[in-house]
């Protein structure tokens, strides 16, 4: 077996000795080509190659925005053959193998992997050694013309705004940790519009949802992680289902202090109140915005949007794991 393992060298939870002892056990295995990623994007370039490279596997050694990329190298490399059989995506499609080195790593976490990048390699080593494989269907977001695919999560609103200013705090070489993530959301909470909601919900069959303020929009659950606590604001999602949606209308303190707890403590109950718009197993629907406003897909900032519209995406890719 073939495999491309890309690496990311600034990966926050892994060091050179490290990478080169995960690289070592996975040369151990398959027949192994090492790619280092260099700048924002060469990951789906690299991963956009594989097939015609005769590649079986593209491995990522990194967090979420390295394997995002990656699974988007891999789609886009969908010719009109393939988009024929994507009920059947071993046909012909390198497989996806993660070993997490991110500060979150939910889309490994998800699929059950331990956080520990060590631990996660025996892991998908035993996979490999298996032939142990599992279905996952993406979500995808269309805006402008342009589209992407997704693993666990979108957001339009306040989410998307608090992942702006981690990515900022970030270029000026702070680490992304849980603790930095839960300031930056209570001190941008502050600075909120909280009377001037600006995204209306739309899609086939679906009412219209007017002053919604926050959206979460997720392929899977959890939709991220405080150090080891999950947070579900969508518990119902998975990777075999459509997509899912909270969206929030009050951002007042009253309103958002009890959606806090259920998210924190109920792991399979769904928020509960008045105030909130929710959606599970939907295959498409649209967010648009009176104004700009902030965007992410798996945690990567993409700017501000007036109008986004989320597909699910079945059956997309294979996943050693």
């Amino acid at each position: 077996m073939r495999a491309m393992l890309l690496v990311n060298p600034k990966a926050t939870t892994t060091n050179a000795r490290r990478r080169d002892v995960l690289i070592r056990a996975l040369g151990a295995t398959v027949e192994l080509t090492v790619e280092q990623t260099r700048y924002r994007g060469h990951a789906a370039t690299l991963a956009g190659t594989a097939r015609a490279k005769g590649y079986d596997v593209v491995a990522v050694l990194g967090g979420d925005g390295t394997i995002n990329e990656a699974v988007n190298g891999l789609l886009n490399a969908i010719n009109g053959d393939d988009a024929a059989h994507l009920d059947d995506p071993s046909s012909g499609r390198p497989a996806l193998l993660v070993i997490p080195g991110g500060s979150a790593n939910v889309f490994a976490r998800a699929l059950g992997l331990p956080n520990d990048p060590v631990e996660a390699t025996g892991a998908v080593l035993e996979a490999l050694r298996d032939g142990r494989r599992r279905t996952v269907g993406l979500g995808q977001a269309l805006w402008e013309g342009e589209s992407r695919y997704f693993t666990f999560c979108s957001g339009m609103g306040y989410d998307a705004e608090v992942v702006r200013a981690v990515e900022g705090l970030r270029g000026s070489g702070r680490k992304a940790t849980p603790t930095r993530y839960v300031n930056t959301a209570l001190r941008h909470y502050l600075a909120t519009d909280k009377h001037h909601p600006a995204m209306t919900l739309a899609g086939p069959g679906i009412p219209a949802a007017k002053g919604v303020y926050m959206a979460i929009i997720s392929n899977t659950s959890p939709w991220t992680y405080v150090g080891n606590r999950p947070v579900c604001p969508t518990p119902w999602a998975g990777f075999e289902t459509g997509l899912d949606l909270l969206g929030l209308q009050r951002m007042g303190l009253i309103s958002m202090l009890p959606v806090i707890r259920q998210i924190l403590t109920e792991r399979d109950s769904l928020p509960s109140g008045r105030h909130l718009v929710q959606l599970h197993d939907e295959p498409e629907f649209t967010l648009t915005a009176e104004r700009p406003v902030a965007f992410q897909l798996d945690g990567d900032y993409l700017g501000e949007r007036e109008s986004v519209t989320f597909r699910s995406i079945p059956n997309a890719l294979q996943v050693l794991v």
